[in-house]
């Protein structure tokens, strides 16, 4: 079984390549979904977010309060660099528990996340397929999906790597811009992924 990371900026579309990947049943563990999922389901973890950036952190029942939390992290960069080494390491020991639960016979599987290259957790993968779209597409999608201002998508944006940095470090490029098709550029990636398997 090869390993697989699927990343790509915010707003890059690394949702709906995936969706396309499932469609021709290749598993995908979506470590941002994940992440978001321990950070209320793990007691641990509750307890050190809280410890780091407060109560405040939590809603009354018990959910995530994203607003706040992404206010904090993504002013401070010191905040957002802890924050990641409290909630990378679980989500890496849960998507371990998730290869072991696939069907051995599987040809490869996706992680899907959106620091790959931050968080160096891309040396841990045999293949990388990155994401990418102009920064206006990407800008435009989030204000548009989380009704954000455009000052706040560009703050998250510039905490990521540029694409100019990632694209020598990925073995794939998909080119999400509204204008080059998605589906034949992931059918060619996935015939490419299936021959590299023949050939081990």
């Amino acid at each position: 079984m090869i390993k697989v990371g699927i990343t790509g900026g915010i707003g890059s579309g690394k949702s709906t390549v995936c969706r396309i990947f499932e469609i021709l049943n290749i598993p995908i563990y979506y470590a941002d979904i994940r992440a978001k999922k321990l950070m209320i389901e793990s007691p641990s973890l509750v307890k050190d977010v809280k410890d780091l950036l407060g109560s405040q952190s939590y809603e009354k029942d018990g959910t995530l309060n994203r607003k706040f939390v992404a206010g904090k992290v993504f002013k401070d960069a010191g905040l957002l660099r802890q924050l990641n080494e409290l909630v990378h390491p679980r989500v890496w020991a849960d998507a371990d528990n998730w290869y072991k639960s696939q069907d051995i016979a599987t040809p490869y599987i996706l992680n899907e996340a959106a620091l790959l290259f931050e968080t160096g957790s891309y040396k841990n993968f045999d293949k990388i397929i990155l994401v990418t779209a102009p920064e206006e597409v990407r800008i435009e999608r989030v204000m548009t999906r989380d009704s954000s201002t455009r000052k706040e998508v560009e703050n998250r944006i510039n905490k990521q790597l540029k694409d100019h940095i990632k694209i020598p470090l990925s073995d794939f490029e998909i080119k999400n811009d509204n204008k080059i098709r998605l589906i034949p550029q992931v059918f060619k990636i996935h015939n490419e992924l299936m021959r590299c398997l023949k050939n081990r």
